[in-house]
């Protein structure tokens, strides 16, 4: 069984070739731009059949390269919801989406692809419909974009598509692997750094009627992101585009008592955490104001009408794991 995974190297797209490798699959076509060489990281403790240029592979694959491919796990993009160069956005975002949808269609791949939370932006609530979804950046309108283009041309739950066609809307997703994503890595990933090398952890102060850390999201560990891509690759007849987060919105001090209590190996309330000066809360930026979501969380009805009952971890469970992963990273 031939498989392809764009943005192989990266986050989320390592992790499912790891997911797929844990089931024995190897004959994986692993699609990225590596531009930044060390992103090669992520695959090189992998079992890949071939490795592919992102510039090559669209063209290459809508011919037949490739030969029969069972399924495409699209996650390769622009993730930089900071980027203001729409040009560039829409065409990694937009523009080869669209192809490549149309090349999975032609030649009988299913197409399991990363959308994006972003797509809501400003909702206050976070359902997979069109009066929710109201982005705040280009990143987020490009992410939409392709969703409604498959709304379109398959139907609002994709049932027209000839071949499988699976959306998912990722919300905060944190855990191992993200290391390359500088200023977009996750909250967890820079608090664990910020600690070790400050002693301490910053979040934002007051901002959006939120006390100080009281923002919240739906954090996501990236184990249950894979979970759900493979439940859904191994239900070739569900089809349809489903929010991906834990279900659960849990504030950012969730987060660094979290890393905190892990990293000092005491158990630690935010209040605690605060008093003894582990967390220091910060201005919110102005760069920023407008453009934050402070609140998420996932609607998961979609999802389990679907059949996927997956058990996500909460921020408690994954960060204890993820701060144990980076800990024997050295």
């Amino acid at each position: 069984m031939r498989v392809v995974v764009t943005g192989a190297a990266g986050f989320i797209g390592s992790n499912i070739v790891k997911g797929l490798n844990a089931r024995g699959i190897d004959d994986i076509i692993a699609v990225d731009d590596l531009t930044q060489g060390d992103k090669f990281r992520n695959l090189a403790d992998l079992r890949i059949a071939d490795y592919v240029d992102a510039d090559l592979f669209y063209d290459a694959f809508a011919e037949g390269y490739f030969g029969p491919v069972e399924a495409v796990f699209h996650e390769g993009a622009c993730s930089d919801t900071m980027e203001s160069d729409g040009k560039y956005m829409m065409d990694n975002n937009y523009t080869l989406s669209c192809g490549l949808f149309r090349a999975c269609q032609e030649r009988g791949s299913r197409l399991l692809y990363a959308s994006s939370a972003a797509t809501y932006g400003g909702s206050a609530q976070f359902t997979e419909s069109p009066e929710f979804e109201r982005p705040l950046n280009v990143y987020g309108w490009s992410k939409l974009l392709f969703d409604q283009r498959l709304r379109r041309e398959i139907g609002t739950d994709f049932a027209r598509a000839q071949h499988q066609v699976v959306g998912f809307r990722y919300f905060n997703v944190y855990g191992p692997r993200e290391q390359h994503k500088g200023r977009m890595a996750s909250v967890a990933f820079h608090q664990f750094h910020q600690f070790r090398d400050q002693g301490k952890v910053k979040l934002f102060g007051e901002y959006g009627g939120y006390g100080p850390g009281q923002q919240e999201r739906d954090f996501v560990f990236v184990d249950d992101v894979v979970a759900v891509n493979l439940w859904f690759f191994d239900h070739a007849d569900k089809q349809g585009l489903f929010n991906l987060g834990s279900g659960r919105a849990q504030p950012f001090n969730d987060v660094a008592t979290a890393v905190v209590s892990a990293l000092t190996g005491k158990q630690h309330t935010a209040q605690s955490a605060a008093n003894a000066g582990l967390i220091e809360y910060i201005p919110f930026p102005d760069a920023l104001r407008g453009k934050y979501q402070c609140h998420t969380q996932a609607d998961l009805g979609a999802l389990r009408r679907a059949g996927c009952n997956h058990a996500f971890a909460d921020v408690q469970t994954g960060v204890r794991q993820y701060m144990e992963w980076l800990g024997g990273q050295g």
